[in-house]
């Protein structure tokens, strides 16, 4: 049983709109479209609330004032900001702060020090790379040719539950699986039992680590932004401080085909990102996505075997931190910043997994 979280990041109850005198039957009604939280009110354009179901134009502005008194949404200075941001072990203890960003490690010193400590919350983490199948079926180890990003997932899935101090999120983890990877390795279905000899290397008890995990399979693209939804309503009331999406691009690209339907790809693509980063800022979680990989025909002639992550500009623009992993020597990956805005660009290691 994870005890409770230090609150890094207060988040008022949408029901706290009821004592500015909002019907409860409608704080219901948002809380069914997966509104759970008054920064999450603020997170919808008015417009997309009037789309919910008995929420007329007049509700919707009443109940967004009552959320703005709640909240404060307007401009204040960098050192006002950075007091928020602020967060105390105890009030006897004011001159102990630290910022609400939590760092989750990796449980790879070398890939800790590349990343600044770990897997940041209040941001999507994306980590791309591809995955042999011709070698893979040639040798029958699907483990020894894959590029670590779903072993990564699997790691961070352990040491999210470790307690803060020893650079754990001390929180619960939400996976969301597009492709069968936590239930499938090494070419058999193995279930979750990859999760076990990692829970063991922590030092935790197997059981109560996956316990502490939710698991949903999506099968549409559809299916897989209802997940997002409902998870809003876990976040509300237990404290989660990883979300996985594994991966988070393949339904897409099994759902649209063609050039024909491109635009309209991107486009639900997008509003799917912008739910994820909602629920990054919203609950203090980090988010991990994996992406697959596509050639990149302008790579150039003195680039071997160029690749590029898929999902193009939406994608990119939406991820914080790119990761680019692929496999080195032996047990060994190797992982390159591709982008990052705190971060060096270009900047390789190597680290077991």
């Amino acid at each position: 049983m994870i005890p409770p979280l230090l609150n890094y990041r207060a988040c008022a109850s949408i029901r706290a709109v009821i004592s500015q005198g909002i019907n409860a039957g409608d704080v219901k009604k948002l809380q069914d479209a997966g509104i759970y939280t008054c920064n999450g009110l603020m997170m919808h354009t008015k417009k997309s609330l009037t789309g919910i179901k008995g929420l007329s134009e007049a509700k919707v502005e009443k109940i967004c004032e009552a959320a703005e008194k709640l909240l404060s949404q307007g401009f204040m200075t960098g050192s006002d900001l950075l007091i928020k941001q602020l967060g105390m072990f105890d009030s006897f203890w004011l001159i102990f702060k630290r910022k609400s960003v939590v760092r989750i490690t990796t449980g790879s010193q070398a890939l800790d020090d590349l990343l600044g400590g770990g897997i940041e919350t209040l941001c999507i983490t994306e980590a791309f790379g591809e995955f042999r199948w011709v070698d893979a079926l040639v040798s029958f180890d699907f483990s020894f040719f894959m590029s670590g990003k779903t072993q990564l997932a699997h790691t961070l899935c352990v040491s999210t539950q470790l307690p803060i101090h020893m650079h754990g999120g001390n929180g619960k983890v939400a996976y969301i699986d597009t492709e069968g990877t936590f239930c499938f390795l090494n070419g058999v279905f193995s279930r979750p039992e990859r999760i076990v000899p990692i829970a063991e290397r922590f030092g935790m008890d197997a059981n109560a680590v996956l316990d502490n995990i939710i698991y949903a399979r999506a099968y549409t693209y559809e299916h897989q932004y209802n997940l997002l939804l409902g998870l809003a309503a876990k976040m509300a009331e237990e404290p989660f401080r990883l979300l996985i999406v594994d991966s988070v691009i393949a339904l897409f690209r099994v759902d649209f085909s063609g050039r024909g339907e491109l635009a309209e790809r991107q486009q639900k693509l997008a509003q799917m990102l912008s739910r994820l980063t909602k629920i990054a800022e919203e609950f203090n979680v980090a988010v991990y996505i994996t992406n697959q990989v596509i050639a990149d025909p302008g790579g150039g002639m003195f680039i071997t075997d160029p690749k590029k992550p898929a999902g193009g500009h939406v994608l990119a623009h939406a991820a914080t931190i790119r990761l680019m992993l692929r496999k080195g020597k032996g047990e060994q990956r190797v992982c390159k910043i591709f982008d990052a805005p705190n971060l060096p660009e270009g900047e390789a290691i190597s680290f077991c997994l």
